[in-house]
């Protein structure tokens, strides 16, 4: 072979090694500029529900990588040092794709971090409680998107289903408590088995996604439901959604009812008995897909209880021509800002007792800078509302007290986990600080 054969033949493979490095070092100092900006601006704690990678099983093959839906436009997981890693965990959403397609079971996912504690009942992998019969699927059990709560609402029906007994004198053989995603997906899946099944909502079907504010964007994947199959929804507003659940709400023929608040769930010798606003029920299972918001978490500063004070956002047109104070940081402080601040002739502020929304979605974020950056939002951040009065609010930021013309309030702080009904039913509810 001529030298110039040779390198003729060595210089593909040479160029294409060449190509390779430079690409690979273009990723690993774009991933490495990423995560020290994460941490910098503060946006290094989960939301919730994250991954967590054991670096010495991680091969580096970037399955993670891809999977995650999250990573159009932004470098949630990347390769660092060879290995996967979480680089901007705040914009993580607990989607659990990366896990599944994992080929060595370096992924696991766990909730909270070590600073961070996020209480979970206990539940074990069949979606079952502490409380032999009663299951929990859903937000409650810290899975929030919407995805994730149809999936588990089906898998905690299939798996109660294979429990039950063969014959009871109970009136039901399942209690559904909520008509959220979980709870609606749940009630499809008890009639396609054909259960003796009984619904029930304290409000409306919907659950949280019924909460959302007027023309939110709803953000789901694909997911099979059952008796109706495939939805494919991937973005969508919160009324198409309700619609399109109506729609099948009626042509399945599941019966949910409204308006009826559990009070008590007692055990007996074949199963529970339920205690509601409108009468008593005994069953053989109950499944709890109440979500986690269901009580607000308030402020406790004088003047809370004025009218002015709302804990949720319906219909930003409301607001119209009002100087409108938000509490707090997350997607639904910042979602409500954000669609009040386009409504005509209103003033918005942001009260929040951070200096970063670190558990808000980037996009959320980047929006809400812009707003902010065209002074159509005020930002009032590592602020605490300290009163409220008819006619203004004070805040208390950086030691300085600030007094604000207002017309109404909204806190969006979350919500309190039922903790003490479900003490009263005898679950067990751990704080999780980065376990699974």
């Amino acid at each position: 072979m001529t030298t110039m054969h040779y390198w003729l033949t060595l210089l593909p493979p040479l160029l294409g090694l060449v190509i390779y490095v430079y690409f690979h070092h273009r990723r690993q100092r774009r991933t490495s500029r990423t995560r020290k900006e994460a941490i910098e601006s503060g946006l290094w704690e989960p939301a919730s529900l994250h991954p967590i990678i054991d670096r010495n099983k991680c091969i580096g093959c970037k399955s993670c990588v891809f999977a995650c839906p999250q990573q159009l436009g932004h470098d949630v997981l990347g390769i660092f040092g060879g290995k996967a890693e979480l680089i901007e965990p705040a914009n993580c959403i607990g989607h659990g794709a990366c896990k599944t397609v994992c080929p060595v079971a370096a992924i696991t996912l766990v909730f909270g971090t070590e600073t961070r504690g996020v209480d979970i009942p206990q539940v074990d992998d069949n979606f079952e409680t502490n409380v032999a019969g009663i299951y929990i699927a859903g937000e409650l059990g810290g899975m929030g998107l919407i995805r994730n709560g149809i999936e588990q609402g089906k898998s905690a029906m299939d798996a109660l289903a294979k429990k039950l007994p063969k014959s009871s004198s109970n009136g039901h053989q399942v209690i559904i408590i909520g008509a959220g995603p979980a709870g609606f997906a749940a009630t499809l899946a008890a009639q396609e088995l054909g259960l003796n099944y009984l619904t029930l909502d304290q409000e409306t079907l919907g659950g949280t996604v019924y909460k959302y504010p007027r023309g939110k964007i709803v953000m789901t994947q694909p997911v099979d439901l059952p008796i109706v199959g495939k939805m494919h929804f991937k973005e969508t507003t919160k009324e198409e959604l309700l619609d399109f659940w109506q729609g099948v709400k009626s042509k399945s023929g599941i019966k949910i009812q409204y308006q009826e608040l559990v009070a008590a769930i007692t055990s007996h010798d074949s199963g529970f008995e339920l205690k509601t606003s409108r009468g008593q029920y005994t069953t053989d299972k109950v499944l709890l897909a109440i979500g986690r918001r269901g009580t607000p978490r308030k402020l406790g500063v004088p003047g809370e209880d004025h009218p002015k004070v709302v804990y949720s956002l319906i219909d930003p047109d409301q607001y119209i021509g009002q100087k409108v104070l938000i509490v707090g940081g997350g997607d639904s402080a910042l979602e409500a800002a954000l669609s009040i601040a386009d409504a005509s002739g209103t003033e918005v502020s942001i009260s929040y007792r951070s200096d970063t929304f670190s558990r808000a979605k980037a996009k959320n974020r980047e929006r809400i800078n812009e707003y902010a950056a065209a002074s159509k939002i005020k930002l009032y951040l590592s602020s605490n509302v300290t009163s409220i009065s008819p006619e203004a609010v004070m805040l208390e930021q950086m030691d300085q007290p600030i007094t604000i013309e207002n017309d109404a309030v909204i806190v969006n702080a979350g919500g309190i986990l039922p903790t003490g009904f479900l003490k009263e039913i005898g679950i067990s509810v751990d704080t999780k600080y980065g376990t699974a």
